[in-house]
């Protein structure tokens, strides 16, 4: 069972607590059982008689037995929480160190919203049944058998009525469980559709407003929201259903005991002391029981959000480090595309076909092409955040899947067209890649990447405070704080994929030139939908649905490529 292996090698470490918690409860259960037999002897060699000495004396020892059971509850409670919370935090942890190996393979597969709700909703799924099952569960067996055991010791003739109302209540359960299975795992689907609409809306919410998509997208997630409402209705149905009959035949089992106990209580067969605690040990033997249904109501779901979370954990990703990597003592930066194909899963076609590239150090390399020509994919390989099908990308003569992948980051550094700032400040994201920086090398690195000026124009400079994602920036800006953070943390080679495309040809121009100057013998490879921008580029690669259509310089290029000449072209008319 999928749920047990994934809590089996978690909860062992535990173990000690563990046993811990079943001594308590064993004192808990005992403390409980204890005050129904502790009531009627009050009742029947105490109140009966008139003795006030007894009463008191019986009294006292019932409270230091609910003293007991108190703090033994309290205590186990405690202690399993902390199991719980400790399972919780370490397959939290899992989760994130899983996904965080993850390629763009693997988080396309699962999606984002699935990603954030399993390892958040459904680890807390599993982390309450471990919480429930060790501080519920474990009482349960000790106080339903315990007081089996007592009541028949008090009446057998009585026993009858929990012996026929348990396994009305076994069954109920089991039943109920049969049936939630099902709407457990639909719901916990909904929850991602939800999740995953709502990302979208929210990230999309300029595009929506610019097209008064409004209602249109809010019919979408009322749509979601209405199924997840169902699916939560229908769990929550048969949840309703359990807690009805438990509690219907919890009091017809008191009903009856009541009817059977009266007429042997008026003709003196039975004590009024004994009816009394047998009635208190039928409160605890369904309690018990109860008990136990809250664990197993809790279980289908968190059965589902186990398969869910292993899911995850065992996907292995595609991209992956090497036994005995190759470590590239002092890397020069030069980079080989050698006949390399790739396809997305799914794909009729590839995206790249026997592409071949050279990148030098102290030169910049131009990628142009067609949308839908491979570019970005390319770029992702370079940067190994895709593993190519056939062929190979080399960085010094050494393939990079034989490469650690710390230390090709450390080599390779990519800027995206989307460039990404984390909550903190201006300073903590250009630290990012290179967290000893000093002020003086990031105040050079702005100045390079042509964002000094409007970071020292804030009244904070380097402190000042930037939102997730960067959304307290415009979009040039955001593009050149996330250049100068890659000139922080000084790579050899610099892969810009569209990293320019929000800057103005004055900014864009400024910011090439300041690159040429400064980069030295690094190594640049820009991907650009602007011919200026990749026009001064030492080598230009031009590729044409997947394929490389030409390569050289610009006034090869003008010449010798017709798809190059096109887009020059094309440019040059706007």
């Amino acid at each position: 069972m999928l749920l047990l292996s994934l809590l089996r090698g978690r909860l062992r470490p535990h173990r000690g607590t563990i046993v811990a918690i079943l001594g308590l409860q064993l004192v808990q259960a005992l403390g409980l059982l204890y005050l129904p037999t502790i009531n009627a002897d009050i009742v029947d060699n105490g109140i009966r008689h008139g003795d006030t000495g007894y009463i008191l004396g019986q009294g006292s020892l019932m409270l230091a037995a609910a003293a007991v059971q108190i703090g033994s509850a309290i205590w186990s409670v405690y202690l399993g929480a902390r199991v719980a919370m400790d399972v919780g935090h370490e397959l939290r942890g899992a989760m994130f160190k899983r996904v965080r190996g993850f390629s763009v393979r693997e988080v396309s597969h699962f999606t984002t919203p699935s990603l954030i709700t399993r390892t958040t909703n459904d680890v807390q799924q599993v982390q309450q049944l471990v919480f429930t099952t060790l501080t519920v569960l474990f009482t349960a067996p000790f106080i339903g058998v315990g007081g089996l055991v007592l009541a028949m010791r008090q009446d057998v003739p009585l026993s009858v009525v929990p012996a026929v109302a348990i396994p009305v209540l076994i069954i109920t359960t089991a039943l109920v469980i049969s049936r939630m299975t099902p709407p457990s795992r639909a719901m916990q689907d909904r929850i991602d559709t939800a999740g995953h609409l709502m990302r979208e809306q929210i990230t999309g919410v300029r595009v929506i407003r610019a097209f008064r998509r409004d209602h249109h997208e809010q019919e979408r997630f009322a749509a979601a929201n209405t199924d997840l409402m169902t699916a939560a209705l229908r769990v929550g149905r048969w949840q309703a259903f359990f807690g009805a009959t438990a509690v219907l035949v919890a009091n017809l089992a008191a009903v009856a005991v009541i009817a059977l106990g009266a007429d042997r209580l008026g003709g003196g067969d039975l004590r009024p002391g004994v009816l009394i605690a047998f009635l208190g040990y039928l409160e605890l033997i369904l309690s018990a029981v109860m008990f136990g249904r809250t664990v197993f109501m809790q279980a289908p779901r968190a059965r589902v959000s186990a398969g869910r979370i292993v899911q995850v954990l065992n996907t292995r990703p595609t991209i992956h480090d090497p036994a005995a990597p190759t470590r590239l003592v002092t890397p020069a930066g030069r980079v080989d595309v050698k006949d390399v194909s790739f396809r997305y899963p799914g794909a009729e076609n590839p995206v790249l076909r026997t592409v071949n590239l050279i990148a030098k150090p102290g030169q910049t390399t131009g990628i142009v092409g067609s949308t839908g020509s491979g570019k970005t994919t390319l770029i992702n390989l370079i940067a190994r955040l895709l593993d190519a099908d056939d062929g190979a990308v080399l960085i010094d003569g050494v393939d990079i899947r034989d490469m650690d992948r710390s230390a090709l980051t450390n080599t390779v550094c990519l800027v995206t067209q989307r460039a990404y700032l984390f909550s903190g400040t201006i300073g903590s994201n250009l630290r990012y890649g290179n967290p000893d920086a000093d002020d003086d090398e990031l105040w050079r690195a702005l100045e390079i990447a042509q964002a000094r000026d409007f970071v020292n124009a804030m009244p904070a400079g380097l402190n000042t405070p930037v939102g997730q994602g960067g959304g307290t920036v415009s979009g040039g800006q955001r593009q050149l704080l996330a250049i100068a953070r890659a000139l922080v943390a000084k790579p050899r080679i610099y892969l810009f994929d569209d990293a320019f495309s929000a800057l103005d040809n004055a900014t864009d121009a400024a910011l090439r030139a300041a690159l040429a100057e400064h980069l030295g013998d690094a190594t640049q490879v820009i991907v650009s939908q602007r011919v200026a921008t990749i026009r001064a580029a030492d080598h230009i690669t031009v590729l044409d649905r997947g394929r490389v259509d030409a390569a050289g310089t610009h006034e090869e290029l003008i010449t010798g490529s017709r798809v190059y000449a096109e887009i020059v072209k094309s440019q040059e008319m706007r």
